[in-house]
C-alpha cells in the first residue's frame, strides 16, 4: 500500500471556516409541502458555493446507518436531492458529484441507499454511488501533518483513507439524531464512514479524539467542507439505530463541522462542551464549539430549542461498551481483531436485524409512514 505524506500532495491546511463563515449555521423550520425550496435557502443562507470552489469534484457524503428505513437513522432523499440540485444549479455537473459511502460489518449500504430510497434520486440525477469498500478504490497510508490525538497508535501501521478523497471538496449529508457512543452524531462523525476503513471499529475506545483526528485530517486533503444536517424527522434514544422517531421540521447547514454538531447538540437537549469530540475540535481551533459564539442564520429563535433528547441502552451497546470500557476491555483486541471477530456481527445482526427491527423498530417507522407528512414525501421518492 502507498504512503503519502501531507508535505507530498498540495493541502489545505488553511481549510477551517474563514471569517465570513466561522461560527455560522444556518437554521430553518420547514414542513413537507415546502421541504426543497426550504433547503433552497438553507443553503443560500450557509454559503455553499461561498465555501465550496467551483468546478472541483465533490463527495457527497451520505450516511447509511442502517440499510431498513428507520426514520432519522439515515440520510433522507428530500436532503441528497435538494443539496444535489442546489450544486447542479452552481454549475456542477453530475459526474463532479460523487456520492460515497463505505461499509460496515453489520450494515449494507447498496441495500441501504435502496430501501431509503437514495438510489431513486441518484438515478434522477444520473449519479453514480461509489462504494469504497470495493476492490476498485484504492486505498493509502496517509500521515498527516497536523497533531494527531489517537490514530496512529490505534493505526501502528498507518492511517489508511481513500485515495479518491484526496483534493476534493466534500459535503456531509447526516441527520440530527443522538448515539450511544457519543451522545450525538452529525457532521463529524458523519466522516466515520468513509475516511475509514473497516476496521474502524478498533478506534470505539477513544471515539471522540478519533473523530477530531478526522477533522483536522479532512481540512488538510479537502479543499472545501459543507455539511448539511437533516432534521425534519430527529432520533432520540439509544441512536445510531434503535432511536425514537420525533418530528421535529428542522434543516440546518453550515461550513463549520463543528459549529453545527454543536448547535444540533444544543437543539437537542445537551451542553456541546460537555461533549469530548466538540469540545476538543473547539479547543483546536477546528471550528466553533461553544453556542454562545453561534451565529444562527434564518430561524434564530432556534438557538434556544432544548427538545429534551436523551441516548439510553440498548443490550447491544451495553455489551459493546463492556467491551470497549468495562470487564471485559483487557479481552478487546481478542474479541475484535482476531479471527474470532465474527461473533460481534452475528450477534449484532440478531439483536438488530432479527430482533429489534422486526418487533419494534418497523412499527415505528411504520407509524411514520402512515401518519406524517414525511411518510409520504418518503413514499414519493419511492
Amino acid at each position: 500500500m502507498q504512503t503519502i505524506r501531507a508535505s507530498e500532495i498540495q493541502t489545505f491546511e488553511h481549510n477551517r471556516p474563514d471569517m465570513a463563515l466561522r461560527g455560522k449555521v444556518a437554521a430553518l423550520r420547514t414542513r413537507p409541502e415546502t421541504i426543497l425550496e426550504d433547503y433552497q435557502r438553507l443553503l443560500e443562507l450557509a454559503g455553499l458555493t461561498q465555501a465550496l470552489p467551483a468546478g472541483v469534484e465533490t463527495l457527497l457524503k451520505i450516511n447509511i446507518s442502517w440499510h431498513h428505513w428507520y426514520p432519522a437513522c439515515s440520510t433522507t432523499p428530500w436532503q441528497f436531492d435538494a443539496v444535489t440540485q442546489a450544486l447542479r444549479d452552481a454549475g456542477w455537473t453530475p459526474p463532479q458529484l460523487i456520492p460515497a459511502q463505505n461499509a460496515t460489518v453489520v450494515v449494507d449500504p447498496k441495500l441501504g441507499t435502496v430501501n431509503n430510497h437514495l438510489a431513486s434520486v441518484a438515478k434522477k440525477h444520473g449519479l453514480e454511488f461509489v462504494w469504497l469498500y470495493e476492490p476498485e478504490h484504492e486505498w493509502i497510508i496517509y500521515e498527516p501533518q497536523g497533531e494527531m490525538l489517537v490514530l496512529p497508535s490505534i493505526f501502528p501501521d498507518g492511517i489508511e483513507i481513500p485515495r479518491l478523497f484526496l483534493g476534493k471538496n466534500a459535503v456531509h449529508l447526516p441527520t440530527v439524531k443522538t448515539h450511544v457512543f457519543t451522545t450525538t452524531t452529525g457532521a463529524m462523525k458523519n466522516a466515520f464512514g468513509g475516511l475509514l476503513n473497516n476496521n474502524r471499529h478498533w478506534t470505539h475506545r477513544h471515539i471522540h479524539e478519533t473523530l477530531v483526528d478526522l477533522l483536522t485530517i479532512q481540512q488538510e486533503i479537502h479543499p472545501g467542507l459543507f455539511a448539511v444536517m437533516d432534521g425534519t424527522i430527529a432520533g432520540s434514544g439509544p441512536g445510531p439505530r434503535c432511536m425514537r422517531p420525533v418530528e421535529k421540521n428542522v434543516i440546518l447547514a453550515s461550513a463549520d463541522q463543528v459549529a453545527i454538531d454543536a448547535l444540533a447538540a444544543s437543539m437537542m437537549g445537551f451542553d456541546p462542551l460537555r461533549l469530548d469530540y466538540i469540545r476538543i475540535a473547539h479547543e483546536k481551533g477546528l471550528g466553533v464549539g461553544d453556542v454562545r459564539e453561534i451565529e444562527v442564520l434564518g430561524d434564530e429563535d432556534l438557538k434556544a430549542e432544548d427538545w429534551g433528547f436523551t441516548v439510553g441502552e440498548t443490550f447491544a451497546s451495553r455489551g459493546q461498551k463492556c467491551i470497549y470500557h468495562g470487564c471485559l476491555h483487557p479481552f478487546e483486541k481478542a474479541l475484535l481483531r482476531t479471527k474470532i471477530m465474527p461473533w460481534s456481527i452475528v450477534a449484532s445482526k440478531l439483536y438488530h436485524d432479527v430482533c429489534w427491527y422486526p418487533l419494534v423498530g418497523s412499527r415505528r417507522a411504520e407509524k411514520v409512514r402512515r401518519e406524517s407528512g414525511w411518510g409520504k414525501v418518503f413514499e414519493g421518492y419511492g
